[in-house]
């Protein structure tokens, strides 16, 4: 007759099992960000023509106006502010922030739902919302990445090229730039957007170093 430690110890070692194999299929939280204007959503869309990285990008929900070229659903979820404060309320955004009057914020069901599909999710987002993040999502099946530019120069003039704000939202965002290069160090890995393609290289270099990790674990 087997004894009850004997039994302890078995189903210990199931469930264990089980948790490692749903570990294993769970996908990486892949969060990018940056100050505004320094080329994250760029650096992403290349990043994401690597089909072995098997990538999904969570789109982010913001209240603000569409911009020229933008699509809905694929660029952001675009909602009104009634909509937005609905997720806040159903407890559904992972993170949310609000600048210069419009909110974002990411929608946490689906983050979810991909990553247990074993999706690896990219979020492209603020350094406040990063922030939110890393304080619910922890370990090694997260990799935090941020984006810094050649120069405060160079980021200056990628901003202004846009030309679809006005001077006052354009110096808000400096400002607001220059107080979230001075967190970078927050991150797991930083990453220099000198020239795209480069970047975008290091950024898969260090998403296919976590993934091989994960399988060897």
């Amino acid at each position: 007759m087997l004894n009850k430690v004997y039994l302890i110890e078995l189903r210990v070692s199931i469930l264990y099992n089980k948790t490692m194999k749903k570990d294993k299929k769970r996908g990486l939280l892949i969060i990018m960000s940056g100050p505004s204007g320094v080329g994250k959503g760029t650096i992403r869309r290349e990043v994401m023509k690597d089909k072995s990285l098997n990538l999904y990008y969570s789109v982010s929900m913001t209240t603000r106006a569409r911009r020229p070229g933008e699509v809905d659903g694929e660029d952001y979820y675009f909602v009104s502010k009634e909509e937005f404060q609905r997720n806040i309320d159903n407890n559904n955004l992972l993170e949310w922030a609000e600048f210069v009057g419009n909110r974002y914020g990411t929608p946490k069901d689906k983050v979810e739902k991909m990553r247990d599909e074993g999706k690896n999710v990219m979020l492209e987002i603020e350094v406040n919302g990063t922030t939110q993040v890393l304080k619910n999502c922890q370990g090694r099946d997260v990799i935090s990445i941020f984006i810094i530019p050649p120069s405060f120069e160079e980021l200056e003039n990628r901003i202004r090229h846009r030309g679809t704000e006005s001077d006052e939202v354009v110096k808000t965002r400096l400002k607001k730039a220059e107080a979230e290069m001075e967190l970078k160090y927050h991150y797991e890995f930083i990453v220099l957007n000198d020239e795209i393609s480069r970047a975008a290289e290091e950024v898969r270099d260090i998403i296919r170093s976590r993934m091989n990790a994960k399988i060897i674990k």
